[in-house]
């Protein structure tokens, strides 16, 4: 049997238009997943959902957003049965608490947090009842030690951590598994925007690059990568776990 594996699986990615998701969602479906393709931007999920396909994969766009609870809650009646949910949309802000507003910690909550809720309220039940299912949630380095001028997001990021730990625990004997990623920083479009805006590129990246070990920043293909372990069989016994793909940015706090 190759390992790794997802043939016959039905998976979900959110925010699957771009960097992190639109890499986990092309590497399910390259090993066997039918992936349902969610974002809240038509164009970037179609390309999405369009490479895909062009690569000989099976998926389905929905254009939805994560803060929609009833466009989840109606989505989890006709879909079919879901194995494997990826919980990967989220937003950013840059700002300390001065300056950070009240409208900032609500606007990323609502996406990064009960987001996450939405999703797994509407799918995990069926998961639970069938006895078999994985959970992934993407958090953030931002979620196990917190990030200058991040107030907000690491605030959310280790909710979602909590969340993932909480799930695990409460359905610790089910058959279905709850585990987060968290990535250090990554080369996704919104970063290599910031890069390019920069005075001096080459540097930015320099700065942005010097909290991991690696020194460099992860590619989003190392994310899928771990999404993929945590999606497959080979990982039955991982869950409640916080897998860190941070290029060793933790390993001294």
């Amino acid at each position: 049997m190759t390992p790794f594996r997802l043939d016959g699986k039905n998976a979900i990615v959110t925010g699957a238009g771009s960097g992190i998701g639109q890499a986990i969602a092309e590497l399910l479906a390259a090993q066997g997943a039918a992936v349902w393709v969610v974002d809240r931007d038509p164009t970037a999920g179609a390309a999405t959902t369009n490479a895909i396909r062009g690569a000989g994969g099976r998926a389905t766009f929905v254009l939805l957003d994560v803060v929609d609870e009833g466009g989840i809650a109606e989505l989890a009646v006709v879909l079919p049965e879901i194995d494997l949910l990826v919980n990967n949309a989220g937003i950013g802000h840059v700002g300390n608490l001065l300056a950070t507003t009240g409208g900032d910690v609500d606007r990323l909550y609502a996406v990064n947090v009960r987001g996450v809720f939405n999703l797994c309220k509407a799918f995990v039940p069926a998961m639970l009842e069938r006895g078999r299912g994985s959970v992934i949630n993407i958090a953030s380095i931002g979620g196990v030690i917190a990030v200058r001028d991040r107030l907000a997001y690491t605030t959310t990021k280790f909710a979602v951590v909590g969340l993932t730990k909480a799930l695990a625990l409460d359905h610790s004997s089910t058959g279905v598994r709850f585990n987060c990623i968290c990535p250090g920083r990554v080369e996704t479009p919104w970063v290599k925007q910031r890069l390019a805006e920069s005075p001096d590129p080459v540097q930015a990246y320099q700065d942005m690059s010097s909290t991991q070990l690696t020194g460099r920043m992860a590619r989003p293909s190392e994310i899928a990568a771990a999404a993929l372990y945590l999606a497959a069989d080979e990982s039955a016994m991982v869950t409640g776990s916080c897998l860190m793909v941070d290029g060793g940015w933790s390993a001294g706090k």
